[in-house]
């Protein structure tokens, strides 16, 4: 089962995504929250699987609850669900940490697949969102990646840990980490969700 925590603090907002979410199967809501501070809270108390997470809120905003939940709980995944798609949200949202960015006009079909794949380990982002992320990336030319670190990226995108990677692919986990080093040596990131949200945005994978 999907724990969900949902961030808004709009009542009425978070009325609406639960009603997206109810009735499906492996999916359930464990908390809300109005502010980031309880958010952080609700976090450290339930740690649930994904989190829902608007950009504008009282007592600091989502960006930094993100940070901050990534730092106390890093299993948990936030997906930023928003209204707002300027470039700075979207960066600073991206380089927090987040696992996914969706616009708040997203069809019911795409918000639980979007939890699903973020509860996996995957990187969710509404179109607008990655073409926005195109032009401030640093695009890598194409081919840049080697075939095998284009594999083992799409591999880590689908939720896959390195193990598993390993076993899927038939190298050892030692020789996945080292595609992952280079990979993120390339792509001048830090870490898996931003190798992914940078190689999608610049169309590698």
């Amino acid at each position: 089962m999907i724990t969900v925590l949902l961030v808004d603090d709009h009542p009425v907002v978070r009325a609406g995504v639960a009603g997206m979410l109810a009735g499906v199967d492996d999916i359930t809501i464990v908390g809300e929250a109005g502010d980031a501070a309880e958010a952080v809270t609700q976090v450290r108390h339930r740690r649930p699987d994904v989190v829902l997470m608007d950009l504008r809120l009282p007592g600091g905003d989502g960006v930094e609850a993100t940070a901050r939940i990534r730092t106390e709980s890093p299993q948990t995944r936030v997906v930023v669900l928003t209204t707002y798609e300027t470039d700075a949200d979207i960066l600073r949202a991206v380089e927090a940490g987040a696992a996914g960015y969706l616009l708040k006009d997203v069809a019911r079909v795409d918000l639980i697949t979007a939890v699903r794949t973020a509860a996996r380990g995957g990187t969710v982002l509404a179109p607008s969102v990655a073409s926005r992320l195109l032009h401030h990336v640093r695009r890598p030319a194409r081919g840049t990646l080697s075939v095998r670190e284009v594999e083992v990226l799409r591999l880590v995108g689908q939720g896959l840990s390195n193990v598993e990677i390993g076993r899927e692919l038939h190298i050892s986990e030692a020789t996945v980490k080292t595609h992952l080093l280079r990979t993120f040596n390339k792509l001048d990131v830090s870490d898996r969700t931003a190798a992914v949200t940078t190689a999608m945005a610049a169309g590698l994978l």
